[in-house]
């Protein structure tokens, strides 16, 4: 069922009991799980937290710990699947599950006597007249109708992936509901929103909606005049709207940099050519910028030019065609010296989250990303940063190898693209958050660069190696990349039905079900699939 009343329905039946929380590896779910803390740590709640990456990791968990626990709250996950079929749980288990994933699956919803059921017929029936015949072969009619219209109605409610309301946003919620409602716990919400947007998850009108309902609670947290805006103390926090450039981590790079490593801006200027790097060079000749200050970090260019900055490059960007140079964000201070912007933010957590780093396992990432969403632990959201700009680089790396070389190629429906073994960096995207985001910025760069006007509408499927022992590939679809696109994406149930046709080995662990796991040897015969299920 769906819960109406957030407080009463939720939160005061889990204030008394034990909890056990299960947390995807998602930035949003981070910033969801942060929330949740502060307020059973301020309602002194007890609970443990597990963090898990896929199906078979929530699966393990559950069977382990549910003889401890009568309640569960998921974040990120089990919304969209069965869970009763998944995890079997006992009768006298009760799940919370805040998920952003769509569309629910109808059976969490629904329990048995709610669902609307087709009347049924008595295995024996032992003499008839002609009319109750007639009756009886009209009732067995209208449930094969009553049946095929349901299966109809489902095929169209589960064929599209997409995504609702930040579960960051409505955990925070819940805290101004109860007024409890703390700035740290609005900064949480402003990146779990962030998350969304950076990885494409929501329309821009979903985005610009959250952004005003979020700003209006920046308005009242901070809320001071400019007599008692010299009294801050050093180590306050601070958080303002910002309609700031769109460039990634360009206050802790340099602007050069994150000019050639930013999406957009890769895209626009096709850096992966040399005429785009001439593009690159005319833009910062028009801006007037020396190349001296361009290419030093961003803290040590000279004030007189940084106080224009944005004013500047947007001016310029106009007329290069990227009308689109500035977006509506926050930003947050710590003290005098640390300044953030909520994608800064995103980008680092992600890079920390899903570290290639061999010397820890899945928890130790998760666990360092959960604590550099606290303001105590500034020295590893600088350490995300460091990691986030090698990702960055490495995703641009990897387009304009793919570009260059031309990877990309139409299978007739979608496009595809798979990265080798062997290519360099192609460790970063084993990761499905880190291959998903390669995908949508190879597609925008590759969009930029076709002549092809059918091709700027097709979809992308990317493969990238996952493990070399076990033969075993990671494939995502993406949606189009259209101004239009409402962001949904088909290839969760396309993938099911693919394999299931060609009995290919696969592995639906993810709770985003556009992103698999495939055997190597099965992929020639799975893409074929695909290729017939979408023409």
């Amino acid at each position: 069922m769906f819960v109406s009343d957030f407080r009463r329905e939720f939160y005061e039946l889990v204030q008394s009991q034990r909890v056990l929380l299960f947390v995807a590896s998602d930035v949003d779910a981070l910033c969801a799980c942060k929330i949740l803390q502060a307020l059973f740590q301020c309602d002194h709640v007890q609970y443990t937290l597990i963090p898990v990456s896929g199906w078979q990791e929530l699966e393990t968990a559950y069977l382990e710990h549910k003889e401890q626990f009568s309640y569960f709250i998921l974040i990120n996950c089990g919304a969209n699947v069965d869970l009763l079929d998944i995890l079997q749980p006992d009768e006298d288990s009760i799940f919370f599950v805040c998920d952003t994933h769509r569309p629910v699956n109808v059976v969490n919803v629904y329990n048995d006597n709610q669902v609307p059921r087709p009347w049924g017929l008595p295995l024996y029936v032992p003499s008839l007249n002609q009319s109750e015949i007639v009756e009886q072969t009209m009732k067995r009619r209208q449930r094969r109708e009553w049946e095929a219209r349901r299966r109809d109605i489902l095929f169209d409610y589960e064929q599209y992936e997409y995504y609702g309301t930040s579960s960051a946003m409505v955990i925070f919620d819940l805290a101004w509901m109860m007024s409890k409602d703390l700035n740290d716990m609005l900064w949480w919400a402003i990146v779990g929103l962030t998350d969304q947007w950076v990885h494409d998850k929501i329309t821009q009108m979903k985005y610009v909606t959250d952004i005003g309902i979020l700003q209006r609670h920046v308005s009242r947290h901070n809320h001071r005049n400019e007599a008692k805006e010299n009294m801050l103390s050093v180590d306050c926090t601070r958080i303002s709207f910002e309609y700031d450039l769109r460039l990634a981590l360009y206050q802790h790079w340099s602007l050069h940099e994150s000019l050639c490593n930013t999406s957009y801006t890769a895209a626009r200027f096709k850096l992966w050519s040399v005429h785009g790097q001439k593009r690159l060079q005319e833009f910062l000749a028009d801006m007037g910028l020396p190349l001296k200050q361009v290419k030093q970090k961003f803290q040590s260019m000279d004030v007189s030019l940084k106080e224009n900055l944005r004013e500047m490059i947007e001016e310029s960007a106009n007329k290069f065609g990227m009308k689109d140079m500035r977006v509506q964000t926050f930003s947050i201070h710590f003290g005098f010296k640390h300044k953030f912007l909520a994608s800064d933010v995103v980008f680092a957590t992600m890079s920390l989250m899903e570290s290639p780093e061999r010397d820890g396992s899945g928890t130790d990432h998760f666990i360092q990303a959960l604590d550099s969403l606290s303001r105590s632990n500034l020295d590893k959201l600088y350490l995300g940063l460091e990691l986030a700009k090698k990702q960055l680089q490495a995703t641009q790396q990897t387009i304009a190898s793919c570009l260059c070389t031309n990877l990309v190629i139409s299978q007739g429906p979608f496009l595809y693209c798979s990265l080798m073994e062997g290519t360099p960096d192609v460790v970063l995207f084993s990761k499905p958050a880190s291959l998903s985001l390669l995908s949508r910025h190879l597609l925008k760069s590759f969009v930029c660069s076709t002549k092809n006007r059918r091709c700027k509408l097709l979809p992308l499927v990317m493969a990238a190696p996952l493990s070399v022992e076990q033969g075993t590939v990671t494939m995502v679809g993406i949606p189009p990349e259209t101004d239009s696109s409402d962001r949904k994406n088909f290839f969760g149930r396309a993938f099911e039905k693919a394999a299931e046709s060609t009995s290919s080995r696969t592995l639906h662990n993810h709770f985003d079900l556009s992103v698999i796991e495939l055997k190597a040897e099965d992929r020639s015969k799975f893409l074929d699939a695909l290729v017939s299920l979408l023409s």
